[in-house]
């Protein structure tokens, strides 16, 4: 059973049931809760609301857990993109009500930081035309959208799309509750250990101090290894030319400062990233919390509003640490992007490689690359990401001859990138023609100075590959979600290609399956019935830091 359900503005609510178009099956029911109105009907199986980091996060708050959602807000992304090729646009409730009738279409609001609370002074959502009840709005967007799903082009596809979209918003909100297990007084001992100790006046702590005098003494004068212009002005009066400060172009220099600036330029970051003030700001009461973005990028991975849940250093992660009695549980997809290629590209060979054991590249590599195994990884990351110079070139044809499918499949993909068509995902998640690559994508370094009509083709070359696999790593998450619903387990954290559950010791086991299980659902659900299989290597330990 499918319900619809929008705020009154004094904590109360409207719903009703709908028939499978969207429409009402029964009549509008005014409740003086919000929250009583969900607890009280643990039958429903869909809500249908504007947008679950909104709604469902006071219900969470309260103990209601609920199955499934339909978000409108996050449907009316992906439609939008899918259908007039378009990144970005707004996608409020108020901006969908606006195209439906063909008025002025207002701008999302400000995203909220997530370091702030909310206050009687927050906007709240964007504010539907005078007259207009959030209830009416909310369900002719939902039929409407419905209708526009049927008119895509695999609607069924597209009906999954949104299901996990949805399904991932309720994860990273339940995420975003529990946190992740943190113990402070572990990071602020690796903090002295790596950084020194702090001198007072905010200056930078002693081993950054001592390092910026090595980067100065070996130029001849004083630099300052935290500006950037700095830097490239230094090495260019040593006859040194660069266009930028990353590592890729200063490793390879011959000059007595790159020891001490790329040493620099790594406690840098992990002072400025996850320092004393990150600590001192997002870890309380024994967690980190932060606040997940579910399709932030235009493949589908997620991103996080401030903290950098995605970008925990190595070195920090000694301080995610289970609770007494309990263990963290995680899982890492194994070669998940190649494996995602086998089964929508439908190469019979490569799907036939990804079913067997856990190593594809090993497989890969026993089969046409004389059992080198970074030869076959380099060919197969290479037609995934573009990559034609040098030894790549030389495997690139090896693989296109023995998967022939496999490598067309991205090259077309690649092509239509370039020529400004739209692509999509297997599931209908589209990269429009304007879209630029995300910071998170890094193309090899022979291919930097290429047109940008080649640089999107790039892009798109693993946008078909990425984005699916990150539709894919949804239905692994919604799957997940419901298999830990009757144990004391918490999923509480999820990176592209891998998860962490926080769980009693003796749920570990059922918890590892679990993971197992959901990911070749998942596939199947997914991509249908094909040989391939998604396996997930998987550490059962106290501390993040020990599982890699």
């Amino acid at each position: 059973m499918r319900w619809a359900i929008a705020e009154t503005g004094d904590g109360g609510a409207r719903l009703c049931p709908l028939d499978q178009d969207g429409h009402p099956a029964g009549p509008v029911v005014d409740e003086p809760s919000l929250i009583e109105a969900v607890r009280s009907r643990p039958d429903v199986d869909r809500w249908v609301w504007r947008s679950t980091a909104e709604i469902y996060r006071p219900l969470l708050a309260a103990g209601v857990w609920v199955q499934r959602c339909y978000d409108v807000q996050a449907a009316e992304s992906l439609l939008i993109g899918h259908e007039e090729g378009q990144s970005g646009q707004p996608r409020s409730l108020a901006a969908a009500w606006a195209r439906l009738h063909n008025l002025p279409v207002p701008p999302d609001g400000p995203l909220r930081a997530a370091e702030t609370q909310p206050s009687l002074f927050d906007s709240g959502p964007v504010p539907l035309p005078a007259g207009t009840d959030e209830f009416t709005a909310l369900l002719a967007v939902y039929a409407a959208q419905i209708a526009r799903t049927a008119r895509t082009e695999h609607p069924d596809r597209m009906r999954l799309l949104l299901a996990a979209e949805s399904a991932g918003m309720l994860v990273a909100t339940e995420m975003g509750l529990a946190g992740i297990p943190w113990h402070a007084d572990v990071h602020r001992e690796l903090l002295d250990s790596f950084l020194g100790e702090r001198f007072p006046g905010g200056s930078e702590p002693r081993r950054m101090a001592e390092l910026a005098d090595e980067v100065s003494q070996a130029f001849g004068f004083r630099v300052r290894p935290d500006l950037p212009a700095d830097i490239i002005k230094a090495f260019g009066r040593a006859g040194i030319l660069l266009s930028s400060t990353r590592k890729w172009e200063i490793q390879n220099i011959d000059h007595p400062a790159v020891a001490p600036l790329l040493a620099y330029k790594s406690l840098y970051r992990l002072y400025t990233a996850n320092g004393w003030s990150w600590l001192e700001q997002w870890v309380h009461d024994g967690r980190f919390r932060p606040e997940y973005l579910p399709g932030g990028t235009v493949s589908g991975r997620w991103t996080t509003n401030g903290g950098g849940a995605l970008q925990i250093p190595k070195v920090i992660r000694r301080a995610i640490r289970a609770d007494p009695g309990w263990s963290l549980v995680v899982a890492d997809a194994d070669q998940m992007e190649p494996r995602v290629l086998a089964a929508i590209s439908r190469d019979p060979g490569l799907m036939e490689v990804a079913g067997r054991g856990d190593d594809l590249y090993a497989d890969l590599a026993a089969r046409g690359f004389g059992g080198d195994r970074d030869q076959a990884k380099i060919a197969l990351l290479s037609a995934i990401y573009g990559q034609t110079s040098g030894d790549a070139l030389t495997h690139m044809a090896n693989l296109r001859r023995r998967y022939p499918a496999a490598v067309a499949y991205v090259d077309d993909a690649a092509h239509a990138g370039e020529e400004g068509r739209l692509v999509r995902t297997w599931l209908g998640r589209t990269c429009t023609p304007l879209s630029v690559p995300p910071d998170d994508f890094e193309p090899p370094p022979d291919t930097r100075t290429n047109s940008a009509a080649r640089a999107r083709g790039r892009f798109t070359r693993n946008f078909v590959v990425q984005g699916s696999a990150a539709d894919w790593a949804l239905l692994v998450l919604a799957g997940l979600r419901h298999a830990l619903r009757d144990l004391r387990a918490e999923l509480v954290f999820f990176q592209h290609d891998e998860v962490i559950v926080h769980c009693p010791t003796d749920e570990a086991e059922t918890v590892a399956a679990a993971i197992a299980t959901a990911a070749n659902t998942a596939g199947r659900i997914a991509f249908g019935h094909t040989p391939v299989r998604f396996p997930f290597t998987t550490a059962v330990v106290q501390c993040y830091g020990d599982a890699k």
